[in-house]
């Protein structure tokens, strides 16, 4: 989730860098894109992932 969260921000980032659109400092290409990395290498830490990719469901024997 954290991953798709971070395309679409550099999507964000690449249009207002396409356009030369000015903005806030906020919202300027280099802030969403180092927010983006941030949320990426939260992603690649495992952050977010949840319990259910190593429970394993079904029944014993």
């Amino acid at each position: 989730m954290l991953a798709f969260v971070a395309a679409v921000l550099f999507g964000i980032a690449f249009l207002i860098n396409a356009t030369e659109t000015s903005t806030d400092v906020i919202f300027s290409p280099t802030s969403l894109m180092l927010f983006g990395l941030a949320l990426l290498a939260l992603h690649v830490a495992g952050v977010g992932t949840g319990w259910s990719s190593s429970v394993r469901r079904g029944r014993r024997r």
